[in-house]
């Protein structure tokens, strides 16, 4: 089954500033959407940084989750709702100080939950630096 996108990335960056307005902070924005998949990259700055000069756990979490989030959204449209239920990553290669890429695919999307596989890469070596399934809550339409 292919999950047809309902939001392009122009209206899916732009609901996330409305909806979120803090998330200007971040230096996060989707770069396109496929049928059943997105990619989103995100800047990365000093304040991203652990001891030792790579780039943190939680950064790397935190780009998981906004890549899930986003892939749900651009393909259920504006449910600022959908929460995080579950979140598991698994570290595999220390990153090199750069730009990170996050993929993102569907791999269910039901009425009430959407699960999600996101692979993080390092913009500078193209190595796979971090890999996360998501699971989502949907909230029950109106």
């Amino acid at each position: 089954m292919q999950f047809q996108p309902k939001m392009t990335v122009a209206e899916l960056n732009e609901f996330v500033k409305e909806v979120f307005p803090e998330s200007i902070q971040y230096l996060w924005h989707a770069e396109e959407i496929l049928p059943g998949g997105i990619r989103v990259s995100m800047k990365i700055t000093e304040k991203d940084l652990r001891p030792g000069g790579t780039i943190s756990g939680p950064t790397m979490f935190s780009l998981a989750d906004v890549t899930a989030y986003l892939l749900i959204l651009a393909h259920i449209g504006k449910v600022a709702l959908a929460v995080t239920t579950n979140l598991n990553i698994n570290f595999l290669n220390k990153p090199v100080h750069g730009d990170l890429i996050a993929e993102g695919t569907l791999l269910k999307l039901g009425k009430r939950l959407a699960v999600c596989d996101v692979r993080i890469f390092s913009v500078v070596d193209h190595q796979l630096v971090a890999h996360a399934t998501a699971t989502y809550s949907i909230p029950p339409a109106k």
